[in-house]
């Protein structure tokens, strides 16, 4: 990343990426990225808007002036590097929810009866994530500063055990999870078929940046013969004192199937 600090920074319409993280899809792309410092990326369909060259900001898309959100990620883009890292890395204010209600419309979820109906906590969106390396996909992991730490931490630790653990998902935006569901839909499932295995956008733990989804190699990603694994028992028998629950065993209160392969840090260690 060419000396840049690793962070996401987020808005709630556009995210800034640190130059050097993101994969270019052509030859055009790829000669803009390669300079870039900053890549301003519409979070709704991933679509990359600009990049801030040493030169200046080069749109990529036409009319970028008319794009949702700009004037709020530019005023993030014109902050002396990122403000993450002046004020405390792990201070991270909130993003107010600005497309939840919209999105619980088209979808048809009445968001106070389904968290009423889960007990589901509403996850707002974090101000900026940091580097958590990537994914089993090679995809960029973000996480909340202190979970991307305990990432790292557990990962080191399994390996001096003889595991291996692999990310397969940890930051999704109130959009993204919005996309899951209507590619389902689009499938021909059932919203509430969908609900049974993912959180509404708004309540899912993903959004909150202190999510992950576990896995191992060989392992098909998000399935519940994870828990037949080596990588598994190692995490039950150590991810509590290393941060890390199991957000959802069976017989959970929030109606959501039994996934062995999501585990959320909350920093505190257990001991018992």
């Amino acid at each position: 990343m060419r000396g840049r600090d690793p962070i996401l920074a987020n808005t709630p319409d556009i995210e800034l990426w640190p130059g050097g993280v993101l994969r270019a899809r052509g030859n055009r792309d790829a000669r803009v990225l390669a300079r870039a410092r900053t890549v301003l990326r519409r979070k709704r369909d991933g679509v990359l808007l600009a990049a801030d060259l040493p030169e200046g900001l080069r749109p990529l898309v036409p009319r970028l002036a008319r794009e949702p959100g700009l004037d709020a990620a530019l005023r993030t883009l014109a902050r002396p590097r990122h403000p993450a890292l002046r004020a405390g890395i792990d201070a991270v204010p909130d993003l107010p929810p600005t497309r939840l209600a919209e999105w619980l419309d088209i979808l048809g979820i009445d968001g106070d009866a389904y968290a009423e109906r889960t007990g589901l906590a509403l996850e707002p969106e974090p101000a900026w994530l940091a580097w958590a390396g990537r994914d089993r996909y090679g995809r960029a992991l973000w996480l909340r500063a202190d979970a991307a730490r305990g990432w790292r931490h557990l990962v080191a630790s399994a390996a001096r055990d003889g595991v291996v653990l692999e990310a397969v998902s940890g930051y999704r935006s109130h959009d993204h999870q919005a996309g899951i569901f209507q590619r389902k839909l689009a499938r021909g499932q059932s919203i509430d078929a969908i609900l049974a295995v993912n959180a509404a956008p708004g309540w899912s733990e993903h959004h909150s940046g202190r999510a992950i989804d576990i896995s191992a190699p060989g392992e098909p990603a998000a399935e519940e013969s994870f828990e037949d694994t080596p990588a598994f028992a190692w995490l039950q028998a150590n991810a509590g004192g290393l941060g890390f629950t199991m957000s959802y065993p069976r017989g959970n209160p929030h109606g959501i199937v039994h996934e062995p392969w999501h585990w959320r840090h909350d920093g505190t260690a257990r001991t018992d």
